[in-house]
C-alpha cells in the first residue's frame, strides 16, 4: 500500500486491486507537489498512503529542518513537514468516514508526513487503527515525542538507511531536551529471516554512528522502497526476531 503512492493514478488502482482496497481520492498538491491517496476496503478499513522519496540528496539538501509550534497540536514539528501535511489534512478531510478505521503509511518523506496527519487524526477523535512507515525521517522533539507516545507508530527501517536518523543525534546534544526524537516502535529489517524491534533511547542511539558519515551509494540503496520490500518478502515464510547490537559507546555505557 506504501509502495502504490508512488504510482500514477491509472497504475495506482491495478495495484491495489490484489489488496481489496478501492481508492475513494487521489491528489497531488500544487506548491508543494505532496502526492498521496485515500483508499478503502470491502470491510470499511480506511487507508492514507503517502509518496515519498528515494533520492538521499533532495532529503539532505531540500529539508527545513527548524522546529516550531503547532498551535493545533500544541507540540513542535519539523516545519517543512508539517506545512505538507496541514495542507494534505485540509484537503483529505471532506472524503474520510469519522465512523470507519483508518490507517496512515508511507515511505521516507512520506511517513513522516504519515506520523504528522496520524496526530490530527487522533487528536480530532477520528478512529486511527495503526501507522507504519518506512524510511521515515523525525518530525518531532521529546516533548512532542511525550504527547504522542500513545501514536500507534510502527517505523520500518533498514540497518543502512540514513534517513531515519536525520536529523542526527550528537552525543553533546542528549542533555538538550529540545532535539528531535522519534515515536513508536522500530523495527529493523535485517538481512534474510531476521529483525530486531527497539524503541526509546536505544532506538535514538543508532544515530550517533551517522553524525560524521558522508551519504554514499550504500545508503541510498538501502532507503528505496524496493529495499524494504525485498527485505520484508524474505521473512514472509519465517521471520525470526533477534536482539539488536549497537557498536556505540558512550561515557563507558553501551548502546545495548
Amino acid at each position: 500500500l506504501s509502495s502504490a503512492s508512488y504510482s500514477n493514478p491509472e497504475e495506482l488502482k491495478l495495484s491495489l486491486k490484489t489488496t481489496g482496497y478501492k481508492v475513494i481520492h487521489h491528489a497531488e498538491l500544487p506548491g508543494s507537489a505532496v502526492s498521496y491517496y485515500l483508499a478503502q476496503s470491502a470491510t470499511g478499513m480506511q487507508q492514507l498512503a503517502f509518496r515519498g522519496t528515494a533520492n538521499l540528496e533532495n532529503v539532505f539538501v531540500d529539508l527545513d529542518v527548524s522546529l516550531l509550534p503547532d498551535s493545533t497540536l500544541g507540540v513542535q514539528l519539523h516545519q517543512g513537514f508539517s506545512l505538507a501535511a496541514k495542507a494534505v489534512y485540509n484537503d483529505v478531510l471532506t472524503h474520510i468516514d469519522k465512523s470507519k478505521p483508518i490507517r496512515t503509511t508511507g515511505h521516507s518523506l512520506g511517513g513522516a508526513i504519515a506520523v504528522i496527519v496520524g496526530m490530527y487524526l487522533q487528536q480530532d477523535g477520528y478512529k486511527l487503527d495503526s501507522i507504519i512507515t518506512f524510511g521515515q525521517p523525525k518530525v518531532t522533539n521529546v516533548a512532542g515525542a511525550a504527547k504522542f507516545e500513545s501514536l500507534p507508530l510502527t517505523r520500518v527501517v533498514t540497518p543502512e538507511d540514513i534517513v531515519p536518523l536525520v536529523p542526527p543525534l550528537s552525543p553533546l546534544q542528549i542533555k538538550n531536551l529540545d532535539i528531535y526524537w522519534h515515536m513508536g516502535e522500530e523495527m529493523i529489517l535485517l538481512e534474510g529471516a531476521d529483525y530486531s524491534v527497539t524503541s526509546g533511547v536505544k532506538s535514538m542511539l543508532r544515530a550517533t554512528k551517522f553524525v560524521t558519515s558522508v551519504p554514499n551509494e550504500r545508503n541510498l540503496e538501502a532507503h528505496k522502497m524496493q529495499t524494504y520490500l525485498g527485505l520484508i518478502e524474505s521473512k514472509q515464510t519465517g521471520a525470526n526476531e533477534v536482539p539488536y547490537k549497537s557498536d556505540f559507546s558512550m561515557f563507558g555505557f553501551g548502546g545495548n
